[in-house]
């Protein structure tokens, strides 16, 4: 599946997210993901850390990032509901996997981290309204997005990389 670049064509990677998620419920699909990834990880034993290709990650890698990305989107979504129109810079993505999270880190602590901000994120969106989700940041690569938009695109992003981990796994046991 081609994906399009998240900063050669933010608006393209959006709507990829977004139809990734379809029209199911963003919070029912944040729920089930940190079960899946222990899931993978008890899957992968020894072939964890194996990469599908040298670039690419293995589920480990899809772990580290998805626990990555749900850090940085707990910020953005507290900027966004305490600021008015904050700023949400961007981050490298792989420059954070490959420097914060080398082979041979702990899953166990990802996943302690991966559930504990995703449950503080899930409280969080089930405790505010629909007009206090309507509030806006200013995405560096994507331009405006609300709290709504941000955490549909999350639901959306935690599908990718559970199918890429998946995948990964199923090229390591060949």
């Amino acid at each position: 599946m081609s994906v399009p670049d998240p900063v050669k064509d933010p608006q393209g990677y959006q709507r990829h997210l977004l139809e990734l998620l379809g029209e199911d419920d963003p919070a029912t699909v944040q729920s089930a993901t940190p079960s899946a990834f222990r899931a993978l990880v008890a899957d992968a034993g020894d072939d964890l850390y194996r990469r599908p290709a040298p670039r690419e990650w293995s589920v480990f890698g899809c772990l580290a990032h998805v626990a990555d990305a749900e850090l940085v989107m707990s910020s953005r979504y507290r900027f966004v509901l305490a600021q008015d129109e904050p700023p949400l810079i961007g981050y490298d993505q792989d420059g954070w996997v490959d420097t914060l999270h080398p082979d041979g880190g702990s899953a166990a602590a990802l996943l302690d981290l991966f559930e504990a901000l995703r449950v503080a994120n899930l409280d969080l969106w089930a405790s505010t309204d629909e007009e206090r989700r309507a509030r806006v940041g200013m995405h560096a690569e994507r331009g405006p997005e609300s709290l709504n938009l941000s955490f549909r695109m999350i639901a959306g992003h935690d599908r990718f990389h559970v199918r890429q981990a998946r995948e990964a796994l199923a090229q390591a046991k060949g």
